[in-house]
């Protein structure tokens, strides 16, 4: 938590500072919190704000899940919520001048369970414990979209500078359709700078629209994830300041590319010397990691891909992985072995959707890589271009089968703990359930009429 002269101080730089936006993560990687007044802000910084509970297992709607055991019949009590440390800073993208801080939640002076980042702080632990430190960095693929929808339109590109986009056009790395949303891309660095998140390159990516920033490498797991969340924050609302919107829905577009979180990291001892590189190539307890991360893939896709939608991205020859399979430096792989240099031997981590919430991917990846070091796993043979052999397992492919599988993992029992296992499915199942319930337009076009 922050002391009041901390407080104090950033108040006594911005004496313009009308509003704190205090927020917590949810289970969906949703940011949910209170504005708070300015003459108000420090109490809640050294005092902490109370919030229910409960706001760490809403669904995907906001609703409250009652399976997930934090609401109804409980009384739905409050936790109290304090700062993470380095987050307090300033909004640049209101009109009027505000301040945001992202929130932990503790429980009878304790860190709260159902709190993600205490999820990936858990596994963290492990690795402190093992005298190990990951060292990570996540890219981020988003589309920006026009702000105008409609039931037949519910999404398409932005105009540019010359017109109305296709959503057929492909512009991989294109310079000038950078240049065409400048204004977008200077208010992100701009507000990224302000709070300290560590942004670095920016690229057009293969849909219209498409774009993808990356962060950069940090010897804090934990910090890498509020970056990400953060990050994600930064551009949906530099987007709506500049009057459009953006998106990190896996696959916004049904014939155009996804949108992923690819996860790349490394892992150092107490030295700080990179235990993945080798004399010559990768270590073996890099491709022990790699052997954990493909043992607990397919039980670990529920967190992965954890929206119907996430599914529509995972399809072959979409750089977006169908089976558990690595390669050296091969993107059609789940799993990319990066030997460059010694100091940048990683692995990248190309499963998860940019849909995701950053802390439990980040728990998931490492506590299988720490699996796979503490049981010596082989990865077996990588793949060359997109041949995948028979003995790869294939990934789950639909939203169900996932969960049923997660829902039954001793490896996500471990990794998030068994409250937080059961936590997690009760959201997700609540979310499932309703979307079987509603029939889609698809469904009406091929069948109203003709069966």
């Amino acid at each position: 938590m922050l002391n009041a002269e901390e407080a104090l101080e950033f108040f006594d730089k911005n004496p313009d500072i009308e509003v704190l936006e205090a927020f917590v993560i949810d289970v969906n990687g949703v940011p949910r919190g209170k504005w708070i007044p300015r003459e108000r802000a420090i109490d809640v910084l050294t005092k902490g704000m109370a919030m229910p509970r409960s706001v760490y297992a809403l669904d995907v709607w906001g609703r409250d899940v009652n399976g997930a055991g934090l609401a109804e019949g409980t009384g739905d009590p409050d936790g109290l919520c304090f700062p993470v440390p380095g987050t307090l800073s300033r909004v640049t993208w209101l009109s009027r001048p505000t301040a945001q801080v992202l929130l932990q939640m503790q429980v009878n002076g304790e860190p709260f369970y159902a709190d993600p980042r205490r999820v990936l702080a858990n596994v963290l632990e492990r690795y402190k414990a093992a005298g190990l430190t990951p060292v990570v960095a996540t890219e981020l693929e988003f589309y920006l979209i026009d702000p105008v929808r409609s039931a037949l339109d519910p999404v398409r590109p932005p105009n540019t500078r010359e017109g109305r986009w296709h959503t057929g056009q492909t512009q991989v790395l294109s310079i000038s359709e950078l240049q065409d949303f400048e204004e977008v891309f200077y208010g992100i660095s701009a507000a990224a700078r302000a709070q300290n998140v560590p942004a670095d390159t920016t690229l057009r990516e293969n849909g219209p629209g498409q774009y993808e920033i990356n962060l950069n490498h940090v010897p804090d797991a934990l910090a890498a994830a509020d970056y990400a969340v953060l990050l994600k924050r930064i551009v949906k609302s530099v987007a709506r300041a500049n009057d459009l919107d953006a998106t990190f829905m896996a696959k916004p577009y049904g014939t155009q590319a996804g949108s992923g979180m690819h996860v790349h990291f490394s892992v150092l001892d107490q030295a700080g010397r990179n235990i993945y590189a080798g004399e010559e190539g990768p270590s073996e307890r890099l491709m022990h990691s790699v052997g954990g991360l493909l043992e607990n893939m397919g039980e670990s896709m529920a967190v992965f891909a954890p929206h119907q939608n996430s599914y529509r991205r995972l399809r072959p020859s979409e750089h977006a992985p169908t089976y558990a399979s690595w390669g050296f430096d091969n993107r059609s792989a789940a799993v990319r072995v990066i030997t460059a240099s010694k100091p940048a031997t990683r692995i990248e981590h190309r499963v998860a959707g940019a849909d995701t919430n950053p802390y439990l991917v980040l728990a998931m990846i490492l506590s299988a890589a720490l699996a796979g070091m503490k049981e010596k796993l082989s990865p077996g043979g990588a793949i060359t271009g997109d041949d995948h052999a028979v003995n790869h397992e294939p990934l789950p492919t639909n939203w169900d089968y996932a969960l049923q599988r997660f829902s039954r993992s001793s490896f996500a029992y471990a990794a998030l703990g068994p409250k937080y296992r059961g936590l997690y499915t009760a959201c997700k199942q609540q979310e499932l359930s309703e979307f079987s319930l509603r029939v889609t337009d698809v469904e009406y076009d091929a069948y109203i009429r003709t069966v």
